[in-house]
């Protein structure tokens, strides 16, 4: 393979586009397969010409090159996606709210996030409040991306959107999450999908 990192200061890209540039980058690497580290050299180089805002998560840039023919080396992409989501910058006590890729992860965030509401609440942080409000709303996002992603197992597909459920119960109505959870976690249709989770083991 060849990287091209160093040389994107020095190389003329013909993409007018974000994601002709992608797909221009990909057919430079001249790769069999692509992975984490062909992901990385694709976003270094979307960065460099259209700047930090534009690069995509790795699901979408794994998509798009799936759909000009790539063969994707899904393990190393998902965990390259997950990997950059739970090492995102934290306080400590948010440490607890970045695991979004399992469902008992989820719960266990959303549970932890809740904790956080209802501090900052108390204490009338309304900064706090916003911020745990933004966590939330970044991993329903990342969770639907990740759903809409095709090459993954169905059931792994429908973990994510079920987790996007969560969130958005949490978000719409925190202080009646934990009732609805475990109706849900209690119902038909979620133990056919997932058999039995956290109190409904």
């Amino acid at each position: 393979m060849r990287y091209v990192t160093d040389q994107a200061s020095s190389r003329t890209w013909n993409a007018r586009t974000k994601d002709e540039l992608i797909i221009e980058v990909w057919e430079y690497l001249d790769c069999e397969s692509v992975g984490a580290k062909e992901i990385l050299e694709i976003e270094s180089i979307v960065k460099e010409v259209f700047g930090e805002f534009a690069v995509d998560s790795p699901m979408i840039t794994a998509r798009k090159l799936a759909d000009e023919g790539a063969e994707l080396r899904h393990p190393e992409i998902m965990s390259l996606y997950v990997k950059r989501f739970t090492q995102q910058p934290q306080a400590a006590e948010e440490r607890g709210v970045g695991k979004f890729e399992t469902l008992n992860g989820a719960l266990s965030s959303i549970r932890n996030l809740e904790n956080m509401r209802r501090r900052y609440k108390q204490i009338g942080d309304k900064n706090g409040l916003r911020h745990s409000r933004q966590i939330a709303l970044d991993a329903k996002k990342r969770s639907l991306e990740v759903a809409e992603n095709e090459a993954l197992a169905v059931i792994e597909r429908h973990s994510f959107r079920e987790i996007a459920r969560w969130l958005t119960v949490w978000l719409q109505t925190p202080d009646a999450f934990e009732d609805w959870v475990l109706l849900r976690l209690g119902s038909a249709e979620f133990r056919e999908l997932f058999g039995r989770l956290g109190e409904a083991e």
